[in-house]
């Protein structure tokens, strides 16, 4: 009985895979010199898991899959580009590499770091956009941290 009971306690939950996930991902950023946020509404309506701003303004994108059904399903990453200069999936260690598109760099995480498996074609911004980006990026990041202030 003991040993069912913990074979079910391994078993992770789709929300539990994607905040550890998420939160690797994040760490990784952090490792890597990016200031990452998390959830952030882009232009086009859309929301990025991740998104990071590197010490020389470049913006990266993270796109969290928490299994295979969240991939198959979810088709919304290809409309992320336009909005970043690098865009990864992040991934657990136990999802298939082999299902994911070549040309999106990879980042495999858990709950306690991560590592990129292949890095992501550079794709440059134009400077109007990068500076609205990071404007926002910058807006975001200081009304959280008003909002985290006064909750807290």
């Amino acid at each position: 009985m003991a040993a069912a009971l913990l074979q079910i306690d391994l078993v992770f939950s789709r929300p539990q895979t994607t905040l550890a996930v998420t939160r690797g991902a994040a760490r990784l950023m952090v490792d890597l010199g990016y200031a990452p946020l998390l959830e952030v509404g882009l232009p086009n309506g859309r929301r990025a898991d991740v998104m990071a701003l590197g010490p020389r303004g470049d913006l990266v994108i993270c796109e969290v899959k928490s299994g295979v059904e969240d991939y198959r399903v979810d088709r919304k990453w290809g409309e992320y580009g336009p909005f970043c200069d690098a865009f990864y999936f992040a991934v657990a260690p136990e999802f298939p590499h082999d299902i994911l598109p070549e040309a999106p760099g990879l980042i495999v995480a858990d709950g306690f770091g991560g590592a990129v498996l292949r890095d992501a074609p550079a794709a440059p911004l134009a400077p109007a956009r990068r500076k609205a980006l990071t404007v926002a990026f910058a807006r975001l990041g200081a009304m959280r941290t008003l909002r985290d202030q006064a909750a807290g």
